[in-house]
């Protein structure tokens, strides 16, 4: 593996009482704050189980981060141009990404990540040079991968960007690791992507969406008995010009951000990897966004 300098994670583990008999497993990962909602018991109890989450979305993220110089992402980039042997977890999300990506017509692409070298998503009026996204596309396309498990070549120019189902990935292997420990109700929240296993003592799981723009100013609550829900939107990474916002949502084949679609989409699912990735489609498709949910049959809610 790499040796380079790596990105600082907090491995702090919080408890927190949220009333009505819940306590949280509260801590940070991937960017985002991150919990584990329980029913209320012994604080040496709900620690243990808080840290069975708190460190598997540690560890997924230590070692798929695009930013740190020590991941395994970054040693695939080192050894560009050579063909490199991954192991089974990787191999399955390589897996996973290249039917993502055949399924979606190219919409959805672990190789798009390079495109962040031209587009900053700071909140500016700062667009790229047309002629500098024109650049970066060849070096675009999970097709131009050579992948045959477990054995993977990535061209030189090319990088691997596993945020787009990250998250997502790190929830079901905490929810999975819980769910065979323990058999009370829980709930796993990283960062507005959750899953839970059954409903609390008092009915149902409160999820709130945030109204966007805001900062954890609900637009709408819903009730989540189990099962997963995610949430994309371009409320914290965009560009504003000339009174248009452009998403950083990016579509692959063009390098540029899908026009006209909404600005949050939360989907429900059975697992939180396909209700993230049915979200990110749902943006890809711009103003065809509801249509496409319906397409899919899977409950949905949009926020324009």
């Amino acid at each position: 593996m790499a040796a380079a300098a790596k990105q600082a994670i907090d491995e702090t583990l919080i408890v927190e009482d949220r009333g009505e008999n819940l306590v949280a497993l509260a801590f940070s990962a991937m960017a985002s704050r991150c919990e584990v909602l329980l029913p209320a018991m012994d604080h040496e109890a709900a620690m243990a189980i808080g840290a069975v989450a708190a460190q598997e979305a540690w560890r997924v993220e230590k070692k798929y981060s695009r930013y740190r110089g020590d991941s395994l992402t970054a040693w695939i980039h080192e050894n560009r141009g050579t063909r490199v042997a991954v192991d089974r977890e990787t191999a399955s999300l390589l897996d996973f990404a290249r039917q993502c990506y055949e399924l979606s017509d190219g919409l959805f692409d672990v190789t798009a990540g390079v495109l962040r070298q031209a587009w900053k998503f700071d909140g500016s009026d700062r667009l790229p040079d047309p002629a500098a996204v024109e650049r970066l596309l060849p070096r675009v396309g999970f097709d131009k991968l050579e992948w045959q498990s477990p054995h993977l070549f990535l061209p030189a120019g090319m990088e691997l960007d596993f945020g787009g189902m990250g998250k997502e990935y790190a929830v079901d292997r905490a929810y999975e690791l819980l769910a065979a420990r323990i058999e009370v109700p829980f709930l796993v929240n990283f960062g507005g992507d959750l899953r839970a296993n059954r409903p609390p003592l008092q009915g149902a799981w409160q999820v709130g969406i945030e109204r966007p723009d805001t900062e954890q100013q609900a637009m709408m609550l819903l009730e989540l008995q189990h099962g997963a829900l995610a949430t994309s939107g371009d409320s914290r990474r965009y560009l504003l010009k000339d009174g248009v916002r452009y998403s950083h949502i990016l579509d692959p084949r063009t390098g540029w951000p899908v026009p006209k679609a909404p600005r949050s989409v939360t989907v429900a699912a059975s697992s939180c990897t396909e209700a993230g990735l049915l979200s990110t489609l749902a943006l890809l498709h711009g103003a065809r966004a509801k249509e496409f949910l319906e397409e899919q049959g899977v409950r949905h809610w949009l926020l324009q």
